[in-house]
């Protein structure tokens, strides 16, 4: 069965004045179909807690929810899916871990892991960057920018790829013309003057 990918992935992020779950809220609230809940300083138990009241956020706004890295609590949690960030990560026996019914979702920071990714044939789709800096999950990749996502049309990609890092309104339009299947989105909105207004922009610019 083919499986449901939307074209616009929020994600939470820590914040020191914005609970994950209110950041939910407000996104589910504007729009947003699909949100990624990430956080890497909580410990499990703290963890199910606040996924599970995300999920019931999601579940009153019909939005599908992904839980970055922490395969091991979907059972615990009603979540519909993973999204792994570790690039070392064997993916094939997480799948099998998870079963075919959860989305699992890979990251990519170039042409030959993206390629690797769709090649293994266990994996929903790919986020591919950074885009732009980003001080949300610093890191020493390479940025792509617009002609890193322009390399895309060079290669035979079916897996949906979603552009990702630093990614802001204004870039969506022409982010999308590359052959992106869509983009993640998290300080564009979390650090707006007004995230209700930001998520239905970006909302307007992708459907």
């Amino acid at each position: 069965m083919k499986k449901y990918i939307s074209k616009f992935h929020y994600r939470t992020q820590d914040l020191p004045n914005r609970t994950h779950a209110e950041q939910a809220r407000i996104a589910c609230g504007n729009g947003v179909n699909w949100v990624q809940y990430r956080c890497m300083s909580k410990t499990d138990e703290e963890l199910i807690s606040e996924i599970n009241q995300i999920a019931q956020i999601c579940d009153d706004w019909g939005a599908t929810l992904i839980i970055s890295n922490h395969y091991h609590l979907l059972g615990k949690v009603d979540a519909q899916g993973v999204h792994i960030e570790d690039m070392g990560a064997d993916l094939a026996a997480i799948r099998q871990h998870i079963g075919e019914d959860k989305t699992l979702g890979a990251s990519s920071t170039d042409i030959q892991r993206l390629l690797y990714v769709q090649q293994l044939g266990v994996v929903d789709y790919s986020t591919h960057g950074p885009f732009r800096h980003t001080d949300i999950q610093p890191n020493n990749r390479s940025l792509l920018g617009f002609e890193g996502y322009n390399e895309l049309q060079k290669h035979a990609i079916a897996i949906p790829v979603i552009a990702i890092g630093g990614v802001q309104s204004d870039d969506v339009e022409h982010l999308l013309e590359t052959g992106v299947y869509g983009v993640a989105v998290s300080s564009a909105i979390n650090l707006s003057v007004d995230p209700g207004s930001m998520v239905k922009e970006i909302y307007r610019k992708i459907y």
